[in-house]
């Protein structure tokens, strides 16, 4: 990571809206992500499983929960980055859910309308995971695509949770709520996080006061799509049809 990224700043390539518009080919490197940030989440080109980025390195949780180190030439559709730098830390004792998980960082972060960056180094009874599958043209909805995650359930892990906490003015642009990912500390497994019972955690909070979207190649990713529609809401509409597969 080079140390031109700025502090409490979170910085996306693209929006929400394309992705969800079946827009998955990559945009902009990881190298060239590492200059926005050294912690953070997203996806890779064609969908290719989870990003998970901490402490400057990427990871790609695939299938089964295996990960894989990508070339810092792969490219990312969409993804969610910051220089992490703590604001507060504090412990927790188990047992903990991702419910109480949420409830604990929101007692502590009370303005919901601050996007936060999270970090949980923890000792796990149980991690529930899945990732994203690659995908080729013709690209299928993106409902289906996420229905068609292949789950893992890991026990007895030690591992970091990297995510953010949204905030409710970046819906159609970003997750709005939580959005977390996981890696194991021997860092050979991961995923996007469903569930998980948590013996005991350090949770490290990141406050992020502005929000960059790079667009890259002027925007070539939102071209033809419609933005007046509803998106997020039809693809809420259409898991909530489907369940989550």
């Amino acid at each position: 990571m080079t140390d031109t990224a700025p502090t409490h700043t979170v910085t996306q390539v693209s929006i929400l809206s394309a992705l969800l518009a079946r827009r998955f080919d990559g945009l902009m490197p990881c190298r060239e992500l590492l200059k926005h940030g050294d912690f953070g989440i997203g996806t890779y080109d064609r969908m290719d499983g989870e990003m998970i980025l901490v402490d400057g390195a990427f990871y790609q949780g695939r299938a089964g929960g295996a990960i894989h180190e990508p070339d810092l030439d792969t490219l990312t559709p969409f993804a969610t980055v910051c220089r992490f730098v703590a604001d507060q830390s504090w412990d927790l004792q188990g047992p903990v859910g991702y419910a109480e998980l949420d409830a604990a960082i929101d007692a502590r972060a009370t303005n919901r309308n601050t996007y936060l960056a999270i970090r949980v180094e923890g000792t796990f009874a149980r991690m529930k995971i899945h990732a994203l599958v690659e995908q080729h043209q013709p690209y299928p909805p993106t409902a289906e695509v996420v229905k068609g995650c292949v789950r893992a359930e890991l026990t007895d892990v030690q591992g970091t949770i990297v995510g953010f906490r949204g905030v409710p003015w970046v819906r159609g642009i970003n997750d709005t709520g939580y959005h977390l990912h996981f890696i194991t500390a021997d860092r050979g497994r991961g995923g996007h996080v469903l569930e998980f019972e948590m013996e005991q955690g350090a949770v490290s909070l990141s406050s992020c006061r502005d929000h960059v979207v790079l667009m890259p190649d002027n925007g070539a990713a939102l071209a033809g799509v419609d933005l007046s529609e509803d998106i997020v809401g039809a693809f809420e509409k259409a898991m909530a049809a489907g369940g989550e597969g």
